[in-house]
């Protein structure tokens, strides 16, 4: 671990007292006297905040990779408590850009040519600099190499790698230690969060990754009037280099521009949640990371809005498997069905397949029925999903990472949509389209379909089933003497227990009937001492 690095760290963290987040008695003693002499200092401005305040302002004074790390903790109420995710929903993404020759080095090194040759115009004022990579507006060359279509240019910030393999060793570092020593550190699993946070970041770093999602999310939508995605231009795109089609939209949480235009505020949010249903259960690719920064309003046919989505760096997508169970799991659930409920986390493995199915629905009961008590438009879809999830966990339940990544990408999803019109059901528009798509399963085109798709696999497996049914078969017949060996080796091992518990019966029975041949009462206990004596010969009769 570099040591200055480390330093750092532990001065921001002592800064903001982070260390009385854990009880003294759980801090080992080296840690204990490093921070003895500390409590003698004014605590300053630390004093008066509060200890989500703390650690939010302890990451934003670490720099922009523990930021986005923060914004990835914001996402995980089952594992932080209320008043820290509240406070870390609240770190931006909003870092000094850096020089532009370093900008314009990047791009002439990624595309092979100079940035006045690549480009008819270039901005050299960013539109926007995060912790990742930096976006500069510019115009592509037509034909007769005037000033054509309008693109921003993405940049990854040079030596980033680097930096974020660093803070990724510490951010290791600092997990093991809060799993060891936190009460909750084991429940929290800090280490795979961490883990968690890698493959998120490092998707982020790789911008021809970045855009291939966008393409695949655009083919999804295509002539869709739910969601527009920009165009990718491949000729300009490289690992460090992502050159898109600049949109014009109005930010999704400008909520006075979208009433100036007479935005169908209502249609706005019920569309934002059917384009969530549509990427999850039908296409099975969805935008995993839409907060607001990501999210646009077109300005066009207000009364029937379209969003625009942008930055597709993290995706998600769940097996058949996953999706089924959901569906089955989120309708079981607004039907009060718990017993369903439990059933069917036993069944697709998110649980351990010897949880007791009674308990099990006994604590999804107490976590749901105080929640529909409220109206269907009162109640926080994710919320209720989140819940659950933390029930299950105490029933040691395995973190699922696409189910958190789809829990996050709900979160945002309907507190967008609250945000743009607070009466929203999220309801309303998830039941009949999960009610569809479970009979859409089952229907005979889906099965058809199925069979088109994979019918010519088979075919060319078909002509190898009758050698592979005879290897077999052969290798049971090589197997036979091996397995018959082991029965016999099981049987003579289950006879000789057999026969030392009868030898262990006779002579209790012999044992208990001499000692009351011996004892004072004896004609009293005649009956128990022929049934003592007829057992035991019994059992050597029988003895084998």
């Amino acid at each position: 671990m570099p040591l200055a690095r480390s330093l750092t760290i532990a001065r921001v963290f002592l800064r903001y007292r982070l260390n009385e987040l854990v009880p003294a008695e759980y801090q080992p003693l080296w840690l204990r006297t490093l921070w003895a002499p500390y409590k003698l200092l004014p605590a300053g401005k630390a004093k008066n905040m509060t200890r989500g305040e703390r650690l939010r302002c302890a990451l934003e004074d670490l720099g922009p990779i523990y930021v986005k790390f923060g914004q990835l903790l914001s996402t995980r109420p089952d594992l932080l408590p209320p008043d820290m995710v509240l406070e870390l929903n609240q770190l931006q993404d909003n870092v000094p850009p850096f020089p532009i020759d370093q900008c314009i080095d990047r791009i002439e090194t990624s595309l092979g040519a100079p940035v006045d040759e690549l480009f008819a115009e270039f901005d050299r004022e960013p539109l926007a600099s995060a912790s990742v990579a930096q976006v500069h507006g510019a115009r592509l060359k037509d034909e007769n190499g005037e000033p054509g279509q309008s693109v921003v240019v993405k940049v990854l910030r040079p030596g980033i790698n680097k930096v974020i393999q660093q803070d990724l060793q510490l951010l290791r570092y600092i997990a093991r230690w809060i799993e060891r020593y936190l009460p909750d550190g084991p429940r929290m699993r800090p280490v795979e969060v961490v883990e968690d946070y890698r493959h998120t970041i490092e998707g982020e770093l790789d911008l021809v990754r970045e855009a291939s999602n966008g393409s695949e999310l655009k083919r999804n939508f295509a002539n869709s009037p739910l969601l527009y995605v920009p165009e990718v231009y491949w000729d300009y795109t490289r690992e460090n280099v992502l050159v898109l089609e600049r949109i014009d939209g109005i930010p999704v949480t400008d909520l006075e521009q979208l009433r100036a235009q007479n935005t169908n505020m209502e249609l706005l949010a019920e569309r934002g949640v059917e384009i969530f249903f549509k990427q999850v259960f039908e296409h099975n690719f969805f935008h995993a990371d839409m907060h607001p920064g990501n999210i646009f309003v077109s300005r066009e046919h207000p009364d029937r809005p379209k969003y625009i989505a942008i930055d597709t760096a993290i995706v998600g997508s769940l097996t058949r498997e996953d999706q089924y169970y959901m569906a089955r799991n989120i309708l079981a659930m607004f039907r009060r069905d718990y017993r369903m409920v439990a059933e069917l986390h036993v069944q697709s493995g998110w649980v351990r397949r010897d949880t007791p199915i009674n308990a099990f629905e006994s604590a999804i009961r107490a976590v749901c029925e105080p929640i529909f008590e409220k109206p269907l438009g009162e109640i926080s879809f994710a919320r209720v999903l989140i819940s659950l999830f933390q029930t299950a966990r105490r029933f040691e339940m395995e973190v699922q990472p696409q189910l958190v990544l789809l829990q996050k990408t709900l979160l945002n999803i309907e507190g967008l949509g609250r945000q743009l019109y607070p009466q929203l059901d999220l309801w309303k528009t998830a039941h009949p389209f999960l009610e569809r798509w479970m009979r859409e399963r089952i229907h005979p085109k889906t099965i058809v379909g199925e069979i088109k798709r994979y019918g010519p696999e088979w075919l060319e497996k078909l002509p190898q089933l009758p050698q592979m049914a005879f290897s077999a078969l052969e290798q049971g017949r090589e197997l036979g003497p091996q397995l018959q060996q082991l029965s016999d080796q099981l049987a003579g091992s289950r006879q000789r227990g057999r026969t030392r518990y009868a030898r262990m019966i006779v002579g209790g029975l012999l044992a208990a009937g001499a000692a009351l041949v011996a004892s004072p009462g004896l004609l009293a206990q005649i009956p128990a001492v022929s049934w003592m004596m007829g057992a035991a010969a019994l059992a050597l009769l029988l003895w084998p």
